[in-house]
């Protein structure tokens, strides 16, 4: 029996809405990147991209553990000598919170072109409302992305 490999009618493209509020940064990345990957799917390819779209909100409401929100640094660079710049989680939060879980997904996606097209498909908002109710988002089970706490 020939090794199925999945073409482009074979896609079937769903969108997943996640609500953040609560999570912990980290397990809600890994998470949001195994569904913009498709691995969740049986027709998964690790050369193709399978995916579906998602949709986080309540990015201002994420969870940064055990003090990294002052300690943990986000760093850019102008592309000029000497501008590398830094900001502290605190601030970026405070600033940008969509931010924040781009960041973390995309850390969590390949460094190619195939990683680029997948992280096309992450939709994030810090608050509740999001433009994206046409496509008819269904709620994202994340049974392994664990809620902070106290």
């Amino acid at each position: 029996m020939p090794t199925f490999s999945p073409t482009s009618n074979d896609i079937q493209r769903a969108w997943h809405v996640v609500d953040a509020e609560g999570l912990v940064l980290g397990r809600l990345a890994t998470e949001v990147a195994r569904v913009l990957r498709g691995k969740h799917k049986p027709i998964y390819a690790p050369h193709m991209d399978t995916g579906d779209h998602v949709v986080v909100i309540n990015a201002d409401k994420v969870v940064l553990t055990a003090d990294k929100a002052s300690k943990k640094l986000a760093y850019r660079h102008s592309g000029y000598p000497g501008g590398l710049r830094s900001t502290v989680y605190t601030d970026l939060m405070a600033n940008k919170p969509e931010e924040v879980v781009r960041r973390a997904v995309r850390g969590m996606l390949p460094k190619n072109r195939l990683g680029r097209s997948m992280f096309h498909k992450l939709k994030v908002y810090a608050g509740p409302n999001h433009p994206h109710a046409a496509q008819g988002p269904v709620p994202l089970d994340l049974p392994s992305a664990r809620r902070a706490e106290g």
